[in-house]
C-alpha cells in the first residue's frame, strides 16, 4: 500500500475506535474546565477589596441597578486592559480586587461607547445630567439612546434596602439595610448632586433615577489609587 493510501495515527487509533475517542475527548474537556475553575478556590486574596475601599453607598447602588437594568454593559465595559492604546486613554489597567463588591461585575463583552472603569470625577455632574437626556447635545454623532424617564421615574428606598440586603447576603459589609438608613443616605448624597448642579444653573428632583445614576457613574474607579512609579536611577 502506498503511503498516500495508509491511514493516519489518529485515524487508525482514535477515530476508529469511537469508545476510545469519546473516552479521551471528555478527559481533555474535563481537565481544560478544573484548570479553569479550581483557580478560584484556591487564589483567595484575589477578590480581596483594594485598601480603603468602601461598598457602594445607597444612591450609587441605586444607580448601579440602573445602569444593569437599561442593558449599560451592552454598549460599555469597565475593564482597562493592560495595554498601553487602553492605558493612556481610559488610565490605569484594572485589577481584579476593583471588583470585590461588584455583584455582578460590570467588564462588559463589546464597546461600542468608552470603557467606563476610570469615569468617576472625570466630567461634572451637569455634563452626566445632560449627556443622559440628550447624548448629541454633548456627543455630537453618539448614536447613544436618550434616557429621558430617567428625569422623572422616582428612586424608592423599600427597593435599595432590598438590593443593601441582597448585596449583604453576598458578602458586602453594609452596616444598615434598612429602608430608613437607605432613605436617610441618599437624601444626604442627593442633596450633594443636586445641590453642585444647581449652581450650574441646573434644577433637578433628589429623588430621580437621573441621580442615582450620576452618583454612581461619579463612583466608578475613584477607589484605586495607582502608586506612582518611582523614577530609574541615572
Amino acid at each position: 500500500m502506498s503511503n498516500q493510501h495508509k491511514e493516519s495515527f489518529h485515524r487508525r487509533v482514535l477515530e476508529n475506535k469511537s469508545l476510545l475517542f469519546t473516552l479521551l475527548a471528555t478527559a481533555a474537556i474535563l481537565t481544560g474546565g478544573l484548570v479553569e475553575i479550581l483557580p478560584m478556590y484556591f487564589v483567595s486574596k484575589a477578590g480581596d477589596p483594594l485598601p480603603g475601599m468602601k461598598p457602594y453607598t445607597p444612591l450609587e447602588l441605586a444607580g448601579r441597578d440602573i445602569y444593569v437594568r437599561e442593558g449599560c454593559y451592552n454598549c460599555h465595559s469597565q475593564m482597562v486592559r493592560p495595554m498601553r492604546s487602553e492605558t493612556l486613554r481610559y488610565g490605569a489597567w484594572t485589577r481584579s480586587n476593583e471588583y470585590a463588591y461588584d455583584h455582578p461585575f460590570q467588564l462588559g463583552s463589546r464597546r461600542i461607547g468608552p470603557d467606563l472603569q476610570r469615569v468617576g470625577g472625570k466630567y461634572p455632574d451637569s455634563w452626566h445630567y445632560e449627556h443622559m437626556r440628550d447624548p448629541r447635545s454633548i456627543s455630537p454623532g453618539s448614536i447613544m439612546p436618550n434616557y429621558g424617564w430617567l428625569y422623572t421615574s422616582k428612586v424608592s428606598a423599600d427597593d435599595v434596602s432590598d438590593s443593601l440586603g441582597g448585596m449583604k447576603t453576598l458578602g458586602v459589609p453594609y452596616p444598615d439595610t434598612s429602608a430608613a438608613y437607605a432613605d436617610a443616605e441618599m437624601k444626604r448624597q442627593a442633596g450633594e448632586i443636586t445641590g453642585r448642579l444647581a449652581a450650574g444653573g441646573i434644577k433637578a428632583e433628589p429623588d430621580t433615577e437621573i441621580i442615582a445614576v450620576i452618583a454612581y457613574l461619579q463612583r466608578l474607579g475613584t477607589d484605586f489609587k495607582p502608586v506612582a512609579t518611582a523614577a530609574a536611577n541615572p
